[in-house]
């Protein structure tokens, strides 16, 4: 058995738990905070046994998309603000950070 950590971004959460539900995935939400860009983002935790794992990374792939997104540069903090240019830059956000732990056993009551 399988313990399936992704970590997506707030706007595929609907329609990865959408999806992953309608194969019968059982997912556990929780809401957590991105580093670079202290946006929201959505960490899942699936179980399922080994032989569905590639099915369950496959709904992940499908359902969270990269995308660019503008974003303010934060100014600099006691640094030479000479170079600092207070332009909007593109970012690529989006898509799914996965981590696959094996599972000893697993209970629920």
């Amino acid at each position: 058995m399988k313990l399936i950590i992704a970590v997506i971004q707030d706007k595929d959460t609907n329609r990865l738990t959408d999806a992953l539900g309608g194969e019968n995935f059982k997912t556990t939400k929780l809401a957590t905070t991105g580093g670079f860009l202290k946006e929201g983002n959505t960490t899942l935790m699936i179980g399922c046994e080994d032989e569905y794992v590639d099915e369950a990374l496959n709904i992940i792939r499908d359902n969270c998309s990269q995308r660019e997104q503008m974003v303010a540069p934060i100014s600099p903090m006691g640094g030479n603000a000479d170079s600092y240019i207070p332009k909007p830059v593109k970012v690529e956000v989006g898509g799914a950070t996965v981590f696959i732990l094996p599972i000893e056993s697993f209970m629920q009551f």
